[in-house]
């Protein structure tokens, strides 16, 4: 029977603190693993490769949590919360088979569940800031729309003078405050 995706993270997640805290031989982590979570040793080495995956990233992964970290400098991001990340970041920048959303979710349980309520939200707002970033900024429909209609009106006017050049005659562009109907009249 296969793990649920929920419980193989957590997996990978205690493999990564577990290697970050200390030096334990590969044996040791599987068999902690295996006992302490109840998977099988295929999941153990299955997740134990993940996370080889993730410590090939480590540096590149932690140069973007300390830059994007506003609020702590890395040094001071507990070991908990530093795991998390990496998981998470890692997930969202390198492993195309997990939606972004769904791993900064999953990454927000994993905070709850192992550290605090404080720690998910210092998790969610670092890795939803990567996400932005990455994703660039979602553009605002109503802003857009306004824009567009003002690019519409400025097409209309510079047509009027085109057209007004073409006969001969000068306009003048109306002035903050005075309409259209004003502007063109001479004075």
């Amino acid at each position: 029977m296969a793990i649920p995706l929920k419980k193989f993270r957590e997996v990978v997640f205690v493999l990564l603190y577990s290697q970050d805290c200390g030096q334990v031989s590969e044996k040791e982590l599987i068999e902690l693993v295996m006992k302490e979570l109840a998977v099988t040793k295929k999941t153990a080495y299955l997740a134990l490769k993940k996370v080889e995956l993730i410590q090939e990233k480590k540096a590149e992964i932690d140069d973007l949590i300390a830059n994007t970290s506003r609020e702590y400098r890395f040094e001071r991001i507990q070991t908990v919360e530093k795991n998390v990340l990496r998981l998470g970041i890692y997930e969202m920048l390198f492993d195309e088979s997990i939606p972004p959303k769904v791993s900064i979710a999953e990454a927000i349980r994993l905070s709850r569940k192992f550290s605090t309520p404080e720690s998910a939200t210092f998790v969610n707002a670092l890795l939803d800031h990567i996400y932005q970033t990455k994703e660039g900024n979602a553009c605002d429909n109503q802003a857009i729309i306004k824009s567009a209609a003002e690019l519409a009106q400025t097409e209309e006017v510079v047509q009027k003078f085109l057209q007004a050049a073409e006969r001969g005659e000068v306009l003048r562009a109306p002035f903050e405050g005075e309409t259209e109907d004003e502007s063109d009249r001479e004075e």
